[in-house]
């Protein structure tokens, strides 16, 4: 009886699995799908997109090489006839072709003394009125007050040069006069060439009329980058009981100190290459400048404009378009500059 009853037993346990397996194998029960090999999807979509984004960047550098390539061009042959040093004579006369004297020296001087005052007005105004915009004025004055600042930019450089010609340099006289009289002991304040600190003609009143014309650039791309600094970090701030310049300091100056440092830069940019505005002001002389803020002369862009009747020869215009050449060197040195504060800055948050 014993062994007939294993016997029998050990079919009744099969048939018990069976009935377990065919339980878990039927039709209700999970199938998993095999894995597929991971990788990006590829839709037309995307490679359109790349393909696009792709092209408009190489044609933008293609664009900037052609420019360079034909300034070079067409520079060299007016350089070879030049008969003084390009870079330090303080000569310009291109009347004959056949012996022509031109350096660049005062241009260059003219250019970068008339942007620096621009920069230095306008940095710590467009800062001040980004902060105000994003972080103290109502909703309800921040947006018309941005729309006025924006306007500035609309206006034409024609009309600012004559303001600051007509209006704005004979209301600087007593400042001048004073900073001449004052601090006239550092060369920077020093007298002008055939006394410009009386007509207002000079590189201050072309600094802030200028610092007028950037201050909606600097401030535009300053406000932008403050307003998205992240809401929980200045909650966070805020919970742990820090003022209003508190919060300024410790999260949205950080977070926004590189978009500053490079809407400055594009300002910078406008700066150097504006012209009608600075030809109407600074072109009330031809006497050598010194180095004063109360000198007179010409900029890289004034003095090509100037010397547009000369363009019937091509040594002739070579040498206006090498001046043209140096300021586009300038330009592209301003950049890199911005480009290694902006990463300067980055690593020292990072740090």
């Amino acid at each position: 009886m014993t062994d007939s009853t294993r016997t029998e037993a050990r079919p009744a346990s099969t048939s018990g699995a069976q009935r377990d397996a065919s339980a878990h194998s039927g039709p209700e029960a999970p199938i998993s799908a095999p894995l597929k090999p991971a990788g990006r999807t590829s839709r037309l979509g995307d490679k359109l997109f790349s393909s696009l984004a792709t092209a408009s960047g190489a044609f933008v550098v293609a664009v900037i090489a052609a420019i360079a390539i034909f300034l070079l061009v067409r520079a060299v042959p007016a350089l070879q006839v030049n008969q003084v040093n390009f870079l330090f004579s303080r000569e310009w006369d291109t009347g004959d072709p056949n012996d022509m004297s031109f350096g660049i020296i005062d241009l260059a001087w003219i250019t970068v003394a008339s942007s620096l005052v621009a920069l230095v007005i306008a940095m710590p105004l467009s800062g001040g009125i980004a902060l105000f915009l994003t972080r103290y004025a109502p909703r309800i004055l921040a947006r018309p007050f941005a729309y006025v600042v924006d306007l500035l930019a609309a206006v034409p450089s024609v009309v600012y040069g004559l303001w600051g010609f007509l209006v704005l340099g004979p209301f600087l006289k007593p400042v001048a006069n004073w900073l001449n009289e004052n601090l006239g002991w550092i060369p920077i304040f020093a007298q002008g060439n055939i006394s410009q600190v009386d007509s207002g003609a000079n590189v201050f009143t072309a600094g802030i009329v200028l610092a007028v014309m950037i201050i909606p650039t600097i401030t535009g791309v300053t406000r932008e980058v403050f307003s998205r600094t992240p809401a929980a970090q200045i909650e966070g701030a805020l919970a742990l009981g820090a003022t209003r310049w508190e919060v300024i300091k410790t999260t949205v100056w950080p977070f926004g100190r590189n978009g500053f440092v490079g809407g400055s830069m594009l300002g910078l940019g406008r700066a150097l290459g504006e012209t009608m505005a600075l030809t109407i002001i600074l072109s009330g002389t031809s006497a050598a400048p010194g180095y004063s803020i109360f000198d007179s002369g010409a900029t890289f862009a004034s003095k090509i404009a100037l010397g547009s009747a000369e363009f019937n020869n091509n040594l002739q215009v070579g040498a206006y378009i090498s001046a043209g050449l140096v300021l586009f060197v300038i330009t592209f040195a301003v950049n890199a500059l911005a480009r290694w504060i902006e990463s300067a800055a980055g690593a020292e948050g990072k740090s």
